[in-house]
């Protein structure tokens, strides 16, 4: 199966990385105020940047499944996708997807205007700064987050994953593999060692081309399934998209050394944000438990 992006998909996809690329709340590292070191990133309660988030909404980031009536751009899951993957591509903080979802259902979510948080698998993100929570957040108890621009809390009770926000979650998975491969290749391209660039160690190669075929073999099915729209698809391009994010992101740290682990490398937060992506409802369990369920269905 081919995957041939129209003009407008590729316009989309153009329009979406130069506003995250210009806005000093997204960037290289997603920032909720411009680079600066380790202060801006150990907030204990980082916060949505209000202007950036409308500048999404103008864009059509969350309205973009919305039907034209209804004030939105009247596309699909497709695009939306490539939406997704720009913004996790560049690191974008927030709760996108649960902001996204929300378009059309609570006021000035589709513009931008109203950040919205939901339970998801008895965690929730991002919940100090919504205007709006979706599901039970009562009893929510704060967690000390991995990534220090995702902040946490726990929940007693689960929230329900739609299989929307399971694809739009591997579409951003799907962002951080690229920009970790890119990241990867091009430090090895020019960090010398012994007196050559590092790339030209074979075992940096291997790393550098294991990080790639993932990417690729994770696009694909993250592409497919905006196509086909199938939950088994999803949870296929779900484990894949996971997979890539967080093993090329462990590669592209090992590719930088130490320098990757400093806060002036955006390396470790790319890490980060996949582990806590990876948490998310429709993570590895549930979707290889749906997949052995399809499989076993077929068998019978």
């Amino acid at each position: 199966m081919r995957f041939q992006l129209t003009d407008e998909q590729k316009a989309l996809r153009a329009a979406v990385r130069d506003v995250v690329g210009r806005s000093s709340a997204a960037g290289a590292w997603g920032l909720v105020a411009p680079r600066g070191g380790a202060a801006d990133v150990h907030s204990p309660a980082p916060l949505v940047d209000r202007g950036f988030w409308r500048a999404l909404g103008e864009l059509g980031v969350f309205s973009l499944r919305l039907p034209e009536v209804d004030g939105g751009a009247g596309l699909g899951l497709p695009e939306a996708v490539l939406a997704f993957e720009e913004l996790g591509w560049a690191l974008v903080t927030g709760p996108l997807v649960a902001t996204h979802l929300a378009a059309g259902v609570v006021p000035g979510a589709a513009a931008g205007e109203v950040v919205v948080a939901a339970v998801d698998d008895g965690f929730v993100e991002w919940l100090d700064a919504a205007d709006v929570v979706l599901g039970d957040a009562s009893g929510a108890v704060a967690l000390r987050s991995v990534d220090p621009l995702t902040p946490l809390h726990r929940v007693p009770a689960p929230g329900r994953t739609e299989p929307v926000a399971v694809l739009l979650t591997a579409a951003e998975q799907l962002g951080t593999a690229a920009r970790v491969c890119g990241l990867a290749v091009q430090h090895a391209r020019t960090r010398e060692q012994f007196g050559q660039p590092i790339g030209g160690f074979q075992a940096v190669k291997h790393l550098c081309a294991q990080s790639l075929v993932r990417v690729e073999v994770a696009r694909a099915a993250v592409y497919a399934a905006a196509v086909t729209g199938d939950v088994v698809d999803i949870a296929a391009a779900r484990l894949l998209a996971d997979e890539a994010a967080v093993r090329g992101a462990r590669d592209c740290l090992q590719v930088h050394g130490g320098m990757g682990f400093t806060w002036e490398s955006e390396v470790h937060l790319h890490l980060k944000r996949a582990w806590v992506r990876a948490r998310r409802g429709g993570g590895n369990t549930e979707s290889e438990e749906l997949l052995a369920a399809d499989l076993l269905a077929r068998a019978a």
